[in-house]
């Protein structure tokens, strides 16, 4: 499973991850820039260290797991 993760940052200057299951890809850092800013624009995502003030980074992580069967 992929997920896009937006990280920002906030008034602490601590970083504020939004996960984002099965991204549509391919990924375009352009789209996803404009995104991130209009998330701190409007102020959409609720912080405990403040608003959002800047983006940090964008990234996919992929995961695999593997069930053990007994």
């Amino acid at each position: 499973m992929k997920t896009l993760e937006l990280k920002f940052t906030n008034e602490e200057e601590r970083v504020v991850t939004l996960s984002l299951d099965n991204p549509v890809e391919p990924i375009d850092p352009e789209t996803v820039r404009q995104i991130m800013e209009q998330i701190i624009e409007t102020n959409a995502i609720f912080s405990t260290g403040g608003d959002l003030v800047a983006k940090h980074s964008a990234r996919i992580v992929e995961r695999h797991v593997e069930d053990i069967v007994w």
